[in-house]
């Protein structure tokens, strides 16, 4: 069984690191992606609107001409307006192709005809008064050519773009995966190991994988208290069922050892029962203990008038306290300006709340020695009900009291009086599954007293 649980393990701790692996690989590419997909759109609405400015650019140039030629043309007939083409073509840095074409039969070129591609030359249109069509050419050699190296710039700077988008989104992912590759280390050294007590460090940086990091110790924490409660509670399960079984095999053995006697088998079974009820009223306190802690405790609700089940408690124990020499008081206390019959009213199960009451008062009683006094009070405090038990008794030590409400857990002067260790442990249980607090204030040689606050 250890050899295929430490094969299993072994099998396991790669997936880890294949994990991380994996998943930072895909959130560096897809951090790549989009940064490559975003920078590719920018760099082509860069391109489109580059290539309609200039292509704007030479229609504008282009209408611009049109209307100075019609104005010249008017001016001084066609002599004048080949006068000004001849001067334009000397001395501006773009040379225009100029045609007039006279009420659409002839056709009159002003400019250089040699060099002109019709493919590549953009033309406008302006027709004259007199029918007279004025059309001006610019060439898209030069607008082609700077958009080509345009296109050769924007070309180095999408593949540096992807270069740095790679690389860059491989560093961010292994820097941001690092603190989840600590959780992970600490997983993997958890389960290898067994131990609950490996922490992982915080970074400091306040960000969500430091508030996850926190989490996860918390959750740490709790396991490690709830494992260490789990194996004290084992332990002195183990303990106190050893007592009532090894009573029950005593009994039975000594009486098939001896002469058969109806009497004696009578007397054997019957102290058989009595040490099964005990064992069976430990289990059932773990069982209620634990569905009140996880939430599963199936509550009765109903309006509960809370004196009248402390007055059953009281009535229970009167006679006990009397055969112990212990003085058992019990007051109900309003505020002066509520009516005397209107009682504290809860919302409980009536049977858990005498479950409480019963387990504080006969905590009480037994811890309080002869010529004590027990005092139990219910008071209505705001919107809380308080039940307070009140007794003379040993009390608890100082470094006990964090630990009285574990379960089984018996202090040293507890160990001479019988009982399981699972009464306040109860109380505990049941109270906070009614939404309410219990705590406790004592001395030893002083007393204790318990205060339950239920809400009203």
């Amino acid at each position: 069984m250890r050899t295929q649980r430490s094969e299993a393990e072994n099998d396991s701790r790669p997936l880890f690191p294949l994990f991380t692996r994996a998943f930072g690989l895909r959130l560096g590419l897809w951090y790549a992606t989009l940064f490559v997909v975003g920078s590719l759109a920018i760099v082509f609405l860069t391109y489109l609107l580059t290539k309609t400015s200039l292509e704007q650019r030479d229609r504008q140039i282009i209408n611009a001409k049109l209307g100075q030629y019609a104005v010249t043309y008017e001016r001084g007939g066609i002599d004048a307006l080949a006068d000004t083409v001849r001067a334009e073509q000397l001395t501006a840095p773009e040379r225009l192709f100029v045609r007039i074409i006279d009420r659409g039969t002839v056709a009159t070129v002003l400019s250089n005809p040699r060099g002109w591609d019709p493919s590549n030359l953009e033309m406008g249109s302006l027709r004259l008064g007199d029918g007279t069509l004025v059309q001006v050419g610019k060439s898209t050699e030069e607008r082609d050519d700077l958009l080509s190296r345009f296109r050769a710039a924007l070309g180095l700077v999408t593949l540096s773009i992807a270069v740095i988008a790679i690389g860059g989104g491989l560093l961010a992912t292994q820097s941001a995966i690092a603190p989840i590759r600590r959780l992970i280390d600490a997983v993997s050294h958890i389960i290898r190991t067994g131990r609950t007590d490996a922490r992982v460090p915080l970074a400091g940086t306040g960000d969500a994988i430091d508030d996850l990091t926190a989490l996860f110790n918390a959750m740490l924490d709790k396991i490690e208290a709830l494992v260490a409660a789990m194996r004290a509670a084992l332990d002195n399960v183990s303990h106190d069922l050893r007592t009532p079984l090894t009573r029950l095999r005593g009994t039975a053995e000594m009486a098939l050892a001896g002469q058969p006697d109806l009497d004696r088998y009578r007397e054997a079974l019957a102290d058989c029962v009595e040490e099964s009820d005990r064992v069976l009223v430990m289990l059932n306190a773990l069982m209620d203990i634990s569905e009140a802690e996880s939430g599963m405790l199936q509550l009765q609700r109903e309006p509960v008038r809370l004196t009248d089940v402390v007055a059953r408690a009281v009535d229970l124990y009167h006679d006990a306290a009397d055969a112990k020499g212990v003085t058992l008081d019990s007051d109900v206390r309003l505020k002066p300006d509520a009516a005397a019959d209107e009682g504290i009213i809860v919302t409980a199960d009536r049977t858990r709340l005498e479950q409480v009451a019963a387990n504080l008062i006969d905590n009480a009683v037994k811890y309080t020695p002869p010529g004590g006094r027990v005092e139990v009070t219910v008071e209505r405090d705001s919107h809380r009900a308080l039940l307070r038990v009140r007794d003379t008794g040993v009390g608890i030590p100082r470094d006990e009291l964090p630990r009285i409400w574990d379960r089984l857990f018996r202090g040293d002067r507890s160990r001479a009086e019988r009982g399981l260790g699972l009464g306040l442990s109860l109380v505990k249980a049941i109270v906070e599954a009614h939404g309410g607090t219990v705590d406790v204030q004592s001395e030893p040689g002083r007393g204790s007293t318990f205060t339950v606050a239920l809400p009203v």
